[in-house]
């Protein structure tokens, strides 16, 4: 069985999505749930599925203490589920081409430091884009340049709001990260 961890920052809607898809196929587990958030509705839902949490400071990210962490689990893949900090060279070089993020946009579009949430669906619907998605790609030492490891994506030419964008990106996430991480931990 390969290990997972699971770095969130939010309301842990895709890392729930995870765990019960590998509740159901028992081919990987998730170790744990590490966040920046004391107060991350993520803490809830690792709760909810009995699956232990470390809660810890930006400061201790890039210090090693997480590193330590990490590597007390021996993951076979980290995952950023909506994790906002601009992950740590240590964790990065010690774990290559084993750490991946989901970005709620079509890379290169619409990524780089401060382009997450609300904002990316704000720019999309500002531009008037007809189609947006999501990217799964591997984590580098730069916000949103790892190499692509999939793409969805999804007309919104018909919304009027951000919200509604985020709602058809929400349901590509909740389709597409969970079968994509089986992917990769079994080619």
């Amino acid at each position: 069985m390969k290990n997972i961890l699971i770095f969130a920052s939010g309301s842990g809607s895709n890392a729930e999505q995870i765990i019960l898809h590998f509740n159901t196929l028992k081919t990987a587990k998730i170790d744990a749930i590490l966040t920046n958030k004391v107060d991350a509705g993520v803490l809830e839902r690792a709760k909810k599925h009995q699956i232990p949490s470390f809660i810890f400071e930006k400061e201790q990210l890039n210090s090693g203490h997480v590193l330590d962490i990490v590597n007390r689990f021996n993951p076979d893949l980290i995952i950023l589920a909506g994790f906002l900090l601009k992950f740590p060279e240590n964790i990065i070089k010690q774990y290559p081409n084993k750490i991946i993020n989901i970005h709620p946009a079509l890379l290169p579009n619409y990524g780089g430091k401060g382009m997450y949430g609300m904002h990316v669906h704000n720019a999309v619907l500002t531009n008037k884009e007809e189609f947006t998605g999501i990217t799964i790609h591997y984590v580098n030492e730069n916000y949103d340049e790892g190499a692509i490891i999939k793409q969805e994506k999804v007309y919104i030419g018909d919304c009027t709001t951000a919200e509604e964008i985020a709602n058809r990106v929400h349901a590509l996430e909740h389709k597409f990260f969970p079968t994509t991480i089986s992917d990769l931990l079994h080619d």
